[in-house]
C-alpha cells in the first residue's frame, strides 16, 4: 500500500514522520542564532515576537525562555497541538495561514529555517511578505531565514538514505521548474509512504523584488547563524532583516 499526498505542506508537516526525520536538528545552533539575532535587533525587554511557521515551537520556546512575549503560529494542527504543552502567560500557539495577517502586531516577526516559498502561487508568497509587514509595529523588524538557493543547488545531494528510530527514509533531491524538490519515501508496518517537499528557489533578487512590491525596506543581509556577511557562492543561509 502506498500513501500519496498532493498538498505537501499541509499533509507532510502534519505527520509524526516529518518530526522523526528531522529530529537531529541542531538545537544549540538554533539557540545561538536566536541569541545573536535578538541581540543584533535590540528587541526591547518583554518585547512581542511572532514566530511565523513555528512548527512544534522550538524557537518560540527558547525565545520565551530568554524573556520575550512570543506567539507561535503554524498551518499544521499536529505541530500546534504538540507546541501547546509549552504555553504559559507569555507564550502562546495558534493554527494560522502565514499568507494572511495575524490579529496582533509585534516588535518582530521571525520566519525561520526555510519556512517560506511553499506556495505554488507567486501571489501567495507576496501576500506572506505583506502579511509580515502588516503584523509589525511602526518600528518593528521582520526576519526571513531562507536557504541560499545558489549554494544549495550547487551542493545538492541527489540521493541518500537516512535511518531514524528504525525507519529508513529514502531521499531524492532535484530541481524542477524553479523549485528545489525532495522526494521522501519510507515504509512503516508494511505500508509505503511517499511525501514531497517543494520549495521555490527564491534568490536574493527575487526577495528584493517582492520587498519593493510590498513597500518593505531591506536593512541587512547575513549568510549564516553567526550573522556573517552574505556571499552568494559560499553562504549556506540567506537571512534578511527588513522593516
Amino acid at each position: 500500500m502506498t500513501k500519496e499526498t498532493k498538498d505537501w505542506f499541509t499533509s507532510w508537516f502534519d505527520t509524526p514522520y516529518y518530526h522523526i526525520l528531522y529530529k537531529d536538528r541542531n538545537y544549540d545552533e538554533a539557540q545561538n542564532f536566536m541569541e545573536n539575532l535578538t541581540c543584533y535587533l535590540n528587541i526591547p525587554e518583554n518585547g512581542k515576537i511572532l514566530d511565523l511557521a513555528c512548527g512544534k515551537g522550538r524557537h518560540s520556546v527558547y525565545l520565551n525562555a530568554i524573556g520575550y512575549n512570543v506567539t507561535g503560529v503554524d498551518l499544521s494542527p499536529y505541530s500546534i497541538a504538540s507546541a501547546k504543552q509549552f504555553e504559559n502567560e507569555t507564550l502562546h500557539f495558534d493554527v494560522h495561514n502565514m499568507s494572511q495577517p495575524y490579529s496582533q502586531q509585534f516588535d518582530a516577526v521571525f520566519n525561520l529555517f526555510t519556512s517560506f516559498g511553499y506556495f505554488e502561487s507567486e501571489e501567495d508568497n507576496l501576500n506572506t511578505i505583506k502579511a509580515i509587514k502588516a503584523n509589525l509595529k511602526n518600528n518593528g523588524i521582520g526576519v526571513i531565514d531562507f536557504m541560499n538557493v545558489d549554494f544549495v543547488i550547487e551542493n545538492l545531494i541527489p540521493k541518500n538514505t537516512k535511518t531514524v528510530e528504525g525507519i529508513e527514509f529514502n531521499l531524492k533531491r532535484y530541481v524542477e521548474k524553479d523549485y528545489i524538490i525532495k522526494d521522501i519515501s519510507f515504509k512503516v508496518d508494511n505500508i509505503t509512504y511517499n511525501y514531497k517537499e517543494s520549495v521555490k528557489a527564491i534568490t536574493l533578487d527575487d526577495f528584493k523584488d517582492m520587498f519593493q512590491k510590498a513597500n518593505i525596506q531591506l536593512l541587512d543581509i547575513f549568510g549564516d547563524y553567526k550573522l556573517h556577511p552574505f556571499d552568494k557562492k559560499t553562504s549556506e543561509r540567506l537571512i534578511l532583516i527588513f522593516k
